[in-house]
């Protein structure tokens, strides 16, 4: 099945709706789908339509939504990963695209005292989940929030399960035996590590330091394999 993403409707099925400029585009020249095609559509809120071709045109083809499926692939936990970028940014890159597959909710890029990257296009980077969401069938697409100050984060982010991988002598509890089941938020810092002042707001702050086992990670591998240990939990 190849899915194809809209903009929230407000109309009830059947309706009609147009794809998009590069959707469209895809659609006719890329796959030659025809008028009379069946097509697969989501909003990216949970919602999965069927429909059918009517025009195959490449800038904007018109479909009719014939069926509709609500909260489809909905899990009953919401993850958000709070990660600093990488200075390589294809390597920040392949972790959205990664974690999107995987299952991801919310991702926020964090600028740390140790960070080699405080910029980032967050255009571009909604694209490539985006079209992560597509290639592995997901239904809820990620949301990818503005960069935003460690400290401003974990002040407006006060409760709830919080997590924080900390590379230490002393090891703390690893992630998958310190995470309970239910919504969390799980930082990765930047390939400097947290700084000693930020560890201190973070534990001060209630958010639980953690490890990830006896290697040494990468900023963008931690936040994989974070990512994939949440969802392993919740199987």
């Amino acid at each position: 099945m190849q899915l194809y993403f809209i903009e929230p409707i407000a109309e009830a099925v059947p309706c009609q709706v147009n794809l998009g400029t590069e959707e469209s585009f895809h659609c006719v020249k890329v796959l030659r789908m025809r008028a009379g095609d069946l097509i697969h559509l989501t909003d990216g809120n949970g919602n999965l339509y069927e429909g059918r071709l009517m025009a195959a045109d490449t800038k904007a083809c018109v479909v009719i939504l014939e069926k509709e499926q609500r909260e489809v692939g909905k899990r009953p936990f919401r993850l958000h990963m709070a990660v600093a970028p990488t200075k390589n940014l294809a390597r920040f890159e392949w972790f959205l695209e990664k974690a999107t597959e995987i299952g991801v909710d919310e991702i926020t890029p964090l600028i740390c005292e140790h960070s080699e990257r405080v910029q980032i296009r967050v255009d571009r980077l909604r694209k490539i989940i985006l079209s992560a969401a597509k290639q592995s069938l997901k239904t809820y697409l990620p949301v990818l929030h503005e960069p935003v100050k460690f400290t401003d984060f974990v002040s407006r982010n006060n409760s709830g399960a919080r997590y924080v991988a900390y590379v230490e002598e002393h090891q703390p509890t690893h992630l998958k035996e310190a995470y309970q089941k239910g919504d969390c938020i799980v930082f990765i810092g930047p390939e400097g590590d947290f700084s000693r002042k930020e560890m201190e707001l973070a534990i001060k702050s209630g958010i639980i330091p953690v490890s990830l086992g006896p290697s040494r990670l990468r900023t963008e591998t931690a936040a994989m394999v974070a990512c994939h240990i949440i969802n392993i939990v919740n199987e």
